[in-house]
């Protein structure tokens, strides 16, 4: 039987690194679905299958963004729960999140699979990768509810201080994503649709494979099918601490979404190649994204055993760790990006394009640091409609105006538009701070937020 690991007790910096970890790990794994897509593509087909696979996998990523943040209700929770003792209502807890997240999946997959023609539409994919776009978007839309199962068994796990599990599954995953990609693409020639294929299946396969693990191992806590009914009171909890998160993840996306659509219509190799370092980035934010998980569910068991202390020196010690690898990814992605860029494409002006825009992402690589340890902490401390708050204001006063200004600048420099992004981390970390010593002068204690 598993066994649940707690945070309340004993030292802090080495148990979250440790419990970090394997979620950076697994969030590495995770990037690399949509990145060995784009990297066989790059490799075996056109530079309007580049640009395909970048926009139709950046508007899948909005979707699983928001069965994130969703999920994320669930990890607090339950993390609250363990933190409580209250060891009783975790199956409850876990039960009603599978009802909630069935209906989730069912409606995600019926919406995406009508919708694929507008947000390609929206996205201004460039004509000759049009079609191919749609295609990409409607075949990984048949596997959404493969992607919500993903994300509960990792918020489950992640709630309860497992952070082994949701590697294992995204560790199977990737390597049947791989496969895939060789037989589909490279074997038999499907391009973009290959691509999409090898990703639905992997994610099917892993998630199947997954429920076998947990059904042998069993859970810490009792657990049945009688657990499995809608809670009323549960799901209403586990909707009110996600779905600020999931909205902020939709809108944070959707930002994106535009500063995507604003570079496509500068023509099919600024697409592709910020379609390429789009992907970097993705690897490069692994690190900060990896402690802010991680964070939300150390901090959630500290303030559920009331030691909010606790909770602000795992802050410290995330924001710390996080830094000084981030100068490092910061010094590669500024200085050497040409040559990351060439992983995903051989042609030369698409890895112009790409390494241009990655200067200015590596800038972010080091504030993104400190704001997504924030984040984490007040997911943790349940305050997640700040967290929403803060993350809707970066998105749409700061990220999309400026990229939109950025590239009415004559000539156009993916340098300039791409410093939108860190221009909003700068504006979201001062909410942060002003938010956090808030809090403290008012002496209002965090878990005064979950009920």
């Amino acid at each position: 039987m598993s066994a649940i690991k707690t945070f309340t007790e004993g030292k802090i910096f080495s148990p979250l690194l440790r419990f970090s970890m394997p979620i950076l790990f697994a969030l590495l794994l995770q990037a690399m679905y949509g990145a060995v897509d784009l990297l066989i593509i790059g490799q075996f087909c056109s530079s309007a299958d580049v640009s395909a696979v970048a926009t139709g996998s950046q508007i899948m990523q909005t979707i699983t963004s928001v069965i994130t943040g969703l999920a994320m209700g669930t990890t607090i929770l339950l993390a609250q729960k363990i933190g409580q003792n209250r060891r009783g209502e975790a199956g409850d807890v876990i039960g009603s999140g599978i009802v909630l997240f069935a209906i989730v999946g069912v409606f995600f997959t019926v919406l995406m699979e009508l919708v694929a023609v507008p947000f390609s539409t929206l996205m201004q994919a460039p004509p000759e990768a049009f079609d191919k776009t749609v295609q990409y978007v409607r075949i990984c839309s048949a596997g959404t509810v493969f992607i919500v199962a993903y994300n509960v068994l990792g918020s489950v796990f992640r709630g309860m201080g497992d952070s082994k599990t949701p590697l294992l599954a995204v560790s199977i995953a990737c390597v049947l994503n791989i496969l895939g990609d060789l037989l589909f693409v490279a074997g038999l020639g499907m391009e973009t649709g290959g691509a999409a294929l090898a990703t639905i299946l992997a994610q099917s396969i892993s998630v199947v494979l997954c429920f076998a693990v947990i059904r042998k191992r069993g859970m810490p806590f009792p657990f049945s099918k009688k657990n499995i009914r809608f809670h009323k009171r549960l799901i209403a909890q586990t909707a009110r601490l996600g779905a600020p998160i999931a909205l902020q993840d939709f809108l944070v996306s959707i930002s994106f979404l535009v500063v995507m659509a604003i570079i496509n219509s500068l023509g099919v190799f600024a697409s592709a190649g910020v379609g390429v370092s789009g992907k970097l980035c993705g690897f490069i934010m692994l690190v900060p994204s990896a402690f802010s998980q991680a964070l939300s569910a150390f901090v959630g068991q500290n303030i559920g055993a009331g030691k909010p202390e606790r909770a602000k020196r795992a802050l410290l010690c995330g924001m710390l760790s996080s830094f000084l690898i981030g100068v490092l990814l910061a010094y590669l992605s500024f200085f050497h990006g040409d040559i990351l860029s060439r992983i995903f494409s051989q042609d030369e002006p698409v890895i112009a394009a790409s390494w241009e825009y990655l200067k200015a992402y590596s800038i972010d690589t080091l504030l993104v640091s400190f704001l997504f340890c924030f984040i984490g902490y007040f997911n943790g401390c349940g305050t997640t409609r700040f967290v929403m708050l803060q993350g809707i204001i970066g998105a749409f006063c700061v990220r999309i105006p400026v990229s939109f200004l950025m590239s009415r600048i004559q000539p156009v420099s993916l340098f300039l538009v791409g410093l939108a992004t860190p221009s909003s981390t700068v504006v979201q970390i001062l909410l942060c701070v002003i938010w956090f010593f808030y809090l403290q002068k008012n002496s209002r204690r965090p878990a005064e937020k979950i009920a």
